[in-house]
């Protein structure tokens, strides 16, 4: 009886929070942020619980996971730059009004600050986060996700052609490591054949 009223609990909790954060922003963040946008963060919510559940957790640290992943872009709603630490300030405000204690929301700002490139989490949960922000690196939704990413950089850089992207992606996944046994397993290989694919495409592009 008490987990079932604990579960309950949660689920109120979580309910509340999801309605707050994605309305916010599906309603105020601007249409050129084609990838940090509700979509993304809804999701990194749904791959955040996934390798949660593959990584044992439940219970309370679920409810703080799925939290955190609402959060980690919110600071979006604010500025895109430092938007980790700028969505840990706006989470600890909005989140004392709730039945988290102290710790527990400097638990979730933990988790925020993890998706924070390059990656450093030190505990499992961090590192369910992380993974869950670039689990599609090793997913077939690579492509699509990066051509949003594309498009919402080309906002600050008008210039950068997809040649020039090809290249940042190279970098960038040749760089990324998986923090969770789930994604080590589940999403590096696939990661792998994108990066493999990238680099394919960069040696036919012009040299300009």
């Amino acid at each position: 009886m008490e987990n079932i009223q604990a579960m309950d609990i949660n689920m109120s909790i979580f309910n509340e929070i999801y309605s707050k954060v994605i309305g916010a922003l599906e309603k105020d963040l601007p249409e050129w942020l084609t990838y940090h946008n509700a979509a993304h963060t809804q999701y990194v919510l749904e791959q955040a619980e996934k390798i949660a559940v593959q990584e044992n957790i439940s219970g309370r640290n679920l409810l703080l996971v799925k939290i955190a992943a609402l959060y980690h872009d919110a600071g979006f709603l604010i500025d895109h730059e430092n938007h980790e630490e700028l969505g840990c300030d706006l989470a600890s405000r909005e989140l004392l009004g709730t039945q988290l204690t102290r710790a527990e929301i400097d638990t979730v700002c933990g988790m925020i600050q993890a998706t924070n490139i390059p990656q450093k989490p030190t505990n499992i949960l961090e590192k369910i986060v992380a993974d869950a922000d670039l689990e599609y690196l090793g997913t077939e939704n690579f492509k699509k996700f990066g051509d949003n990413l594309y498009r919402e950089m080309l906002h600050f850089n008008p210039k950068l052609s997809p040649k020039e992207w090809d290249n940042i992606q190279i970098d960038f996944l040749s760089r990324h490591s998986y923090h969770t046994n789930f994604c080590r397993k589940n999403r590096e290989p696939m990661k792998q054949l994108n990066l493999n694919s990238v680099k394919e495409r960069y040696l036919v592009w012009p040299n300009k």
